[in-house]
């Protein structure tokens, strides 16, 4: 006698796989923002391994300090399409404390890259431009949804963190300040750094501590 499973099995069966897939698909899928404070992390680690590596220090130049290896945020319209962006940048020359073509980190996994998701309308750093040479995943709202990514703690001047030979991480515009250490001028991040990223619905934090500069997410 041949054995088979009956309709009621088949249906049971069924139901069992189907409530399986109702608990184990929505951990499988994907969150835009997790995703982009993941990269950033990955990002802000690079920009001090950068740091960390080419010690910008120059006896003949007492505006060394403002080369700083440096990571730079915007939700203005100098990134694209008015899209939350950033940019791994170590100024030079005037030390205008923009990044341009030449100043930007190169991509270490595509040397025809640079490190930007867009800055102004230069072509090479233009994201709408058929020449853009930077890596479109830096702009997170194009690429993640995000909307807005606002900094607070011991990072609360400028959308921005450079960092020194030893690691440690400064707030603020480099190029704003009168010496790599002085007093009052000083920016060298003193308390946890918050850097939020928001898609409207969902908020991920990126914590920098001070004086070692090591970063962390909190979902």
């Amino acid at each position: 006698m041949k054995k088979a499973f009956t309709l009621l099995e088949l249906v049971f069966v069924i139901v069992v796989i189907g409530i399986l897939a109702a608990l184990i698909l929505p951990r499988t899928k994907t969150n835009p923002v997790q995703e982009a404070a993941i990269q950033v992390l990955s990002d802000i680690r690079y920009t001090q391994h950068l740091a960390m590596i080419d010690d910008k220090y120059n006896a003949s130049d007492t505006n060394w300090y403002m080369a700083r290896w440096q990571i730079v945020f915007g939700n203005n319209n100098q990134y694209a399409n008015h899209k939350p962006a950033y940019t791994i940048f170590a100024d030079s020359g005037a030390y205008s404390g923009d990044p341009k073509e030449s100043e930007i980190a190169i991509n270490p996994q595509n040397s025809n890259q640079i490190m930007t998701g867009g800055y102004n309308s230069t072509a090479a750093l233009d994201y709408n431009n058929a020449g853009f040479k930077g890596m479109k995943p830096l702009n997170l709202g194009e690429k993640y949804g995000i909307t807005n990514v606002s900094f607070s703690g011991g990072c609360n001047i400028g959308l921005r963190i450079s960092f020194d030979y030893l690691g440690r991480p400064f707030t603020g515009d480099e190029h704003t300040m009168t010496g790599p250490y002085s007093a009052l001028t000083q920016r060298l991040i003193s308390s946890d750094c918050n850097i939020t990223l928001t898609d409207g619905n969902e908020n991920a934090i990126i914590q920098i501590s001070p004086e070692t500069g090591y970063a962390k997410i909190i979902f």
